[in-house]
């Protein structure tokens, strides 16, 4: 069914790094789901009236709140499509996550209403519903339409890497769940007589797992909204495209901005030798950039580094600070490394050093513990340290 939809409403369908073609598919997962939501609400709502069921007619308003969250998805699409500006000269990419921080805040609301009304009902003492067998048919097609939903979006969301839609299909997972313990419910009151409101008790079970997995998906939407590093995969083809370049013989202060899916910049410096032709070496730099962007769609800038490769006891001197900072934590490194001519009393080693946010130690401290490491390769050696982070989440 899915596949069918996609190649109905979808031209190109394979090409998701296309705006236009992300809007088809953020689109089409709203559609459906409007669709989808609207007549299970119209259902559940109705025997949830007749029977006086709590949970049912909660259930059914939660389909109604997600027929809201599929109007927001496609809303957030519509306005993340839109072409930069000189507002917003990176584009509205991340109006995608905002859409999808919007739909988890709903999943809150509605698993908060529930349970409120589930106490209240427990409390009070409200006897338990009276079911009929239509109750159970409603809630076992809804099981079955809503795990349709979930592995709809959950595909179409991994198709295009979008938060939003696989926001959408936790939310279509809760309901599943939510569903089938009402339904469950309904099965036991209408074979067993219970000196308690099942109803009620199921409701809070319910509301509790809603309230959960809303939480969970309002953590991973705001995350890239504050913006999370990048994944490792993406650092190493990255790193290997660059490195692929004979001229190139190091990279660091990787950084990638993402604004939005298909919207992510980069900059990283570039060790080359400190006797490179500058004009051949330009050259090599504006075709890696071109490289980047054509493989990884990134826009990549690149600043040179020269470094000396041919000296001796530059790389000695280097190799014994690498070694010491490496003894201090494994996901140090060292770049930038230069070397004042050798002097009887005083050689300084400048030099820049990347410290993982795991790394508890002080600049401070650091500064010390390296620098006691460098007078014991060298009386003379003095060390002058930049400290950088490491913006890769390494």
């Amino acid at each position: 069914m899915t596949k069918l939809l996609v190649k109905l409403f979808i031209k190109n369908s394979e090409d998701v790094s296309d705006n236009t073609v992300r809007l088809k598919y953020g689109t089409l997962g709203g559609a459906v789901g409007i669709a989808c939501n609207l007549c299970l609400c119209a259902l559940k709502i109705t025997v949830g009236l007749v029977t006086a069921s709590i949970s049912i007619v909660a259930d059914g308003l939660n389909n109604l709140s997600d027929m809201g969250s599929s109007v927001i998805t496609m809303i957030g699409f519509k306005m993340a499509g839109k072409p930069a500006d000189s507002d917003h000269p990176f584009g509205h990419g991340r109006m995608e996550y905002m859409s999808a921080f919007i739909v988890s805040v709903l999943i809150l609301l509605v698993g908060a209403e529930l349970f409120k009304s589930s106490i209240s009902s427990l409390v009070t003492g409200e006897s338990a519903p009276t079911y009929s067998v239509w109750a159970i048919i409603i809630l076992a097609v809804s099981v079955l339409v809503k795990l349709w939903m979930c592995l709809f979006n959950r595909k179409l969301g991994k198709k295009i890497d979008s938060e939003a839609l696989l926001a959408t299909a936790q939310d279509s997972l809760n309901d599943m769940v939510a569903t089938t313990v009402i339904l469950i419910s309904v099965g036991v009151s209408m074979l067993v007589e219970l000196p308690f409101n099942l109803d009620a008790v199921m409701g809070i079970f319910v509301a509790i797992f809603i309230l959960y997995s809303g939480l969970v998906s309002a953590k991973d939407t705001l995350n890239e909204i504050l913006g999370t590093p990048p994944e490792k995969k993406l650092i190493e083809d990255i790193e290997s495209t660059i490195l692929s370049f004979e001229e190139f013989k190091g990279i660091h202060d990787l950084i990638v901005h993402n604004y939005g899916p298909g919207r992510q910049f980069a900059s990283v410096h570039v060790e080359v030798p400190q006797d490179s032709d500058i004009v051949k070496c330009h050259e090599q730099i504006d075709l890696c950039e071109k490289l980047v962007d054509e493989k990884l769609n990134i826009s990549l800038v690149i600043h040179m580094d020269p470094i000396d490769v041919n000296n001796e006891a530059v790389a000695k001197a280097k190799e014994g600070i690498i070694k010491a900072v490496k003894e201090i934590d494994e996901g140090m490194s060292v770049h930038d490394f230069r070397m004042t001519p050798s002097g009887e009393k005083r050689t300084n080693l400048i030099f820049d050093v990347v410290v993982p946010s795991a790394v508890k130690l002080t600049h401070k401290e650091l500064e010390e513990r390296i620098s006691e490491s460098a007078k014991k390769i060298n009386p003379t050696y003095c060390c002058v340290i930049t400290f950088d982070n490491d913006f890769t989440g390494r």
